[in-house]
């Protein structure tokens, strides 16, 4: 093990690793360490077989049987996607890349779950637009979450083309649907986890999925999956919904999009393109649109909205949230009150007025507030509200936060994907606080100052997030959200439940839909 790996590997253990664990999981046994604080961990379980050759874009298959004892003691590799530079705001070290990628890492707490009884599990799933994203980030360990009761594991799945791609082809072999490979692994996952987590010492009937971004979208679709029923009990989306204009295209479409990708490769069929290597298959595609949400008629059956109003979904308890400074809506390059004010007539038209009005810069100083809270209420803002509104209707409970901690950096420190000096509250920029992993972001350099009020905001979350997955709510404080009178949880360094800020002027946003941005080839986004 290089010397760069063992750091790594030791922040996603918590220390350095000590005697092994043996379990024994549906496929055999394995031996895992335990770490500071007396966590165990098993990192690198294969939970399905490698998709690999013939098993490109097919839905993931059983992991087979081993003899003996395997190691679980090393992070696998991360599947096909493009990397990370040092100098990117997430960098947590470079990870070996492979299409073998179906694994999972399982951390529990010390000794063993009080007589006749389990540990609440917590699964993770990662974001990153669907293209990127790896269980073995450091700011995802599920080191700390485990010393407080919880079993967490995280669950690999395949992203990009290769995991999100349908095709006529592959529609005939796939019975009639084809496209969601992905969230076929994060079933998977979940289906592993119903099977072995009681070997943990984790309780099968209390299981916590939980998604950032596009892991929020993730968890968003498995509770609207059919296949996904009864594999989870709540739901945790941080920053993302699929309550906005784009959310599914039809599989008649996202087939043309496949075809769109052959093209691009110049493969004759998708036989051909099995025969590509991975990297092949990222660059060649890197500028074909494609939509990662598929409504194939047998994973996904239909959007969100439509879903929930039919309630065909998994009636769960749900905690939801974004954070204060992000948002996918984009107005343009603002710099002055008049340039913000022909922006929102250009997006809203009739409606101008009532937005210029509530979301009224004072002054040019004010711009950047105004901007960047419009911006996240035409998107994020929304769409969880719409997702909670949803779930509220269905019965069952949501509570929602707005994160608006904007992160204590370092003098001087600067990144080739992020501007710390604007960035606020960002995308993602609530995660190493859920977790407690807020040294993830200094493993080689210095980039956050962080403070004892930062930590203690971080002690806070994480529990609201362990009352949570116990079965209680986050916070004694915190509201059960109702449309009528919608409130929200403020997170900060004085966190307080509040109204929901415009609540009725956001739920009435109609902006003119932005057009599509072409895709950015290589661009790893959190």
């Amino acid at each position: 093990m290089t010397g760069l790996a063992r750091i790594i590997l030791a922040l996603l253990l918590g220390a350095s690793p000590a005697a092994a664990q043996q379990v024994t999981v549906d496929s055999g046994t394995i031996a895992g360490t335990t770490i500071a604080g007396g966590v165990k961990a098993w990192m690198g379980v294969p939970f399905a077989a490698p998709p690999v050759r013939e098993l490109r874009w097919k839905p993931p298959q059983p992991a087979a049987r081993w003899a003996g004892t395997r190691a679980a003691t090393m992070a696998a590799p991360m599947c096909p996607q493009p990397g990370r530079g040092r100098t990117m705001n997430h960098y947590f070290g470079n990870e070996a890349v492979s299409e073998d990628c179906l694994y999972l890492n399982v951390w529990t707490p010390p000794g063993s779950p009080p007589a006749g009884k389990a540990w609440p599990v917590v699964v993770w799933i990662y974001g990153g637009a669907f293209n990127v994203g790896s269980t073995s980030m450091a700011n995802y360990s599920g080191a700390e979450l485990a010393k407080k009761g919880v079993v967490q594991v995280n669950i690999a799945y395949r992203v990009g083309p290769l995991g999100f791609l349908a095709h006529p082809e592959l529609t005939r072999e796939g019975g009639g649907h084809s496209g969601n490979y992905g969230l076929m692994d994060q079933i998977a996952g979940l289906e592993w986890v119903k099977r072995n987590i009681a070997a943990f010492g984790g309780d099968p009937g209390n299981v916590t999925i939980a998604g950032q971004s596009a892991g929020s979208m993730s968890v968003a679709m498995l509770q609207i999956s059919p296949l996904a029923k009864g594999l989870f009990h709540r739901v945790v989306g941080m920053s993302g919904s699929p309550w906005r204009p784009r959310g599914g295209v039809g599989l008649a479409e996202a087939e043309q999009q496949g075809l769109n990708v052959q093209k691009a490769l110049g493969a004759a069929n998708i036989e051909a393109m099995r025969d590509l290597p991975s990297d092949r298959i990222l660059a060649g595609s890197a500028s074909v649109q494609r939509d990662a949400t598929i409504i194939d008629g047998r994973v996904i059956t239909g959007d969100a909205a439509a879903t929930f109003a039919a309630g065909g979904q998994s009636k769960v308890p749900l905690l939801i949230g974004f954070t204060r400074d992000e948002g996918n809506a984009n107005l343009g390059t603002i710099t002055s009150k008049a340039e913000y004010e022909a922006a929102v007539r250009a997006r809203f038209g009739a409606q101008a007025d009532a937005v210029l009005a509530g979301y009224a810069p004072a002054s040019d100083a004010d711009l950047t507030r105004a901007t960047n809270d419009l911006q996240r209420d035409m998107s994020l803002g929304q769409q969880v509200m719409r997702w909670a509104t949803a779930q509220a209707k269905s019965g069952a409970p949501a509570y929602v936060w707005l994160f608006a901690r904007r992160q204590p950096y370092a003098d001087g420190i600067s990144f080739a994907d992020h501007d710390a000096a604007t960035a606020g509250a960002y995308h993602t920029g609530d995660v190493p606080y859920w977790f407690q992993t807020l040294d993830s972001l200094n493993l080689f350099r210095t980039t956050r100052n962080w403070t004892a009020a930062d930590r203690a905001l971080g002690e806070q979350m994480s529990d609201m997030l362990v009352r949570f997955a116990r079965g209680d709510a986050p916070d004694a404080a915190w509201p059960v959200f109702d449309p009528a009178k919608p409130k929200l949880m403020w997170l900060d360094l004085q966190s307080k439940p509040i109204d929901w800020p415009r609540a009725a002027l956001v739920n009435a946003l109609n902006p003119t839909p932005a057009p599509l941005r072409a895709p950015q080839a290589n661009r790893p986004r959190d």
